[in-house]
């Protein structure tokens, strides 16, 4: 790989990371729950954003920029881990296997939805 795909990678996972927070960040605000439906909201957004990535025929460079640096800045598993992990530390388990339930079964169904729009382009 040369030095510009690097550099892409670096610009456009910045621009991913930046989108995660804005996201996040708006979802939290109007939803003011225990459950943590900002970082639920980024990763289905974003499963569908991949699912529609890995749909279309790209190159495998722009496939790195978009899926890999944007997307994988965008979607935040360790954060999704993390929350469920305390929500079951402060004995609230059902939101935690509801945490788990809810994004498996929406990140699963979003990324064919990705995938199915990808390809009626």
């Amino acid at each position: 790989m040369n030095v510009a795909v690097w550099a892409g990678v670096a610009v456009v996972g910045g621009f991913g990371a930046i989108a995660r927070f804005m996201v996040d960040r708006a979802v939290a605000r109007r939803v003011a729950r225990r459950f943590p439906f900002g970082t639920l909201a980024v990763n289905i957004s974003g499963a569908v954003l991949l699912g529609f990535i890995g749909g279309l025929a790209l190159s495998h460079q722009a496939a790195l920029l978009a899926g890999t640096a944007f997307v994988g800045a965008y979607t935040t598993f360790s954060t999704w881990v993390l929350e469920t992990h305390r929500s079951a530390e402060e004995r609230q388990v059902k939101a935690a296997v509801a945490n788990i339930v809810v994004s498996v079964a929406l990140g699963v169904a979003a990324a064919f939805l990705g995938q199915w729009v990808a390809g009626r382009l």
